[in-house]
């Protein structure tokens, strides 16, 4: 029988003395991070037989750059920061929460570099822009930069977790599609910023499955509402207002109640096609209510969680390469909410 691990099997693996991995596992501190990791990580490959949670002795900051709650989803991703960081206590790893506005490209380029000096790595779902592309590479020199939610594949990220946006415009568009029948007919498109990369590729998803498969359907005008929800509904009463012959409806950020009011006002409720994304709490509602026939969910939860992991893992704290993640979506009805 193959005799139990010792501390210094867990020494000649992790490449450090008998006296770092006992400091280490003994919760003592004053071990050098990198090393801290490599004999965790030996430990656990060798299974000792002792429990290694809470072992980390260092906090380490993690700056998440997200909007404000006034946007339902990045509200939904702030208190999924809030609920995966106590699952992976173990890991010491702090996520402290900045608010950016989505059309100030220079401030976001501003808190990106500032965050660089206070933390340990960050987390951030921003619109593309040069500067902030410039900011992260500048940042991504010092710490490790991981994308959430929509990618910013020029700014020398680490890595991106979220979804195919492109997959689900397509996804959008073939329900559209389906949804409008062999009538087909116009549909109008309320984005936020054609700036953030989810957004734009969820509209090139979108118009080529139409193109492919409905040609009775066609999007005939992409609004954007800046991620301000009354503006959201503005765009929607003014789209119906301009062009009667608009059947449908794709809405891709802030405003599910405020469009609804306009479809309503416009008096075209349940004549018109309304399709979304996000399963937020305001939308289940109006989509259990039928004013909005399907919502498009990525499932922030699921994002936030991988987007912890490969942070944990570029920082040493988790076994395993890092690598981006692509999520899933789900399809949600009246019938499955």
């Amino acid at each position: 029988m193959s005799r139990k691990p010792i501390i210094a099997d867990v020494a000649r693996l992790a490449g450090v003395s008998s006296a770092t991995v006992d400091r280490v596992l003994n919760n003592r501190g004053s071990v050098a991070p990198e090393k801290e990791a490599r004999v965790l990580s030996a430990a656990r490959r060798l299974k000792l037989d002792r429990n290694l949670n809470r072992r980390y002795s260092r906090v380490l900051r993690i700056a998440v750059l997200i909007q404000s709650a006034a946007n339902p989803f990045h509200e939904a991703l702030r208190a999924a920061f809030a609920s995966v960081s106590r699952a992976y206590a173990d890991l010491n790893l702090q996520f402290l929460i900045h608010h950016i506005a989505p059309g100030d490209a220079r401030g976001i380029a501003a808190a990106v570099k500032d965050v660089a000096e206070r933390h340990d790595g960050l987390i951030l779902s921003s619109p593309d822009d040069a500067r902030i592309s410039a900011a992260i590479r500048q940042t991504a020199k010092r710490i490790p930069v991981v994308a959430l939610a929509t990618d910013l594949p020029d700014s020398g990220r680490a890595l991106f977790v979220g979804p195919d946006d492109r997959a689900g415009g397509r996804v959008a568009g073939d329900l559209m599609g389906r949804f409008l029948g062999d009538a087909g007919g116009e549909i109008a498109m309320i984005a936020g910023l054609l700036s953030v990369v989810g957004q734009k590729a969820r509209e090139v998803g979108f118009r080529a499955v139409l193109a492919e498969r409905y040609p009775g359907c066609g999007l005939s005008a992409v609004f954007q509402s800046g991620e301000n929800a009354e503006q959201a509904g503005l765009l929607a009463l003014q789209a119906i207002t301009d062009n009667p012959g608009i059947r449908g409806i794709y809405h891709t950020t802030s405003g599910a109640s405020e469009v609804v009011a306009a479809i309503a006002a416009a008096r075209r409720a349940h004549a018109i096609v309304l399709i979304s994304h996000e399963l937020t709490a305001e939308r289940r509602a109006l989509l259990k209510a039928r004013a909005i026939d399907a919502i498009i969910d990525q499932n922030p939860e699921l994002e936030v969680r991988a987007a912890v992991e490969q942070m944990a893992r570029l920082l040493g704290r988790m076994e395993g390469a890092p690598a981006s993640v692509t999520t899933p979506v789900q399809i949600y009805s009246p019938e499955n909410v």
